[in-house]
């Protein structure tokens, strides 16, 4: 059971939390063992695969697009996160054609917007990511062909 230590408003808080059982954590502050009751995530919407090829034109807007499993496409050619952030906006569709240094999507990262621009002239073939979805250093995000 690992210890994390707190400072709130000047008061020292140390935090362990001993086990979770479906929704109950057993934690202790500072010495006194609480039951919290955690509220339940709802189950995210399964999203659907949509891989393009260059002859096919995604119509709807990039925010709406289902992101593409990164297993189900070649990610050789994709656009990488520089660091581990939020999407918070898509700004291509599959089908589009980026040319170098066009702003492709925004990453928020320690509070601040990140336009990450396309690293290579191309078409979007796939969108790995979704907007709200949280990504790690090097995750793939699109991949341009």
């Amino acid at each position: 059971m690992k210890t994390y230590k707190y400072t709130i408003n000047g008061t020292k808080y140390e935090v362990a939390i001993a086990d979770i059982v479906d929704n109950i954590a057993t934690v202790t502050v500072n010495g006194d063992e609480y039951k919290v009751e955690m509220e339940q995530e709802e189950e995210p919407e399964k999203k659907k695969v949509v891989v393009k090829t260059g002859a096919q034109k995604e119509s709807a807007p990039a925010a709406d697009a289902p992101a593409a499993s990164a297993g189900a496409v070649n990610t050789a050619n994709a656009l990488k996160a520089p660091l581990p952030g939020v999407i918070t906006e898509i700004l291509v569709s599959v089908g589009d054609t980026v040319k170098v240094g066009d702003v492709v999507i925004v990453l928020e990262a320690m509070k601040m917007a990140n336009n990450l621009e396309a690293e290579k002239a191309g078409t979007v073939t796939a969108i790995l990511v979704s907007q709200g979805a949280s990504v790690m250093e090097d995750t793939p995000l699109i991949v341009i062909e």
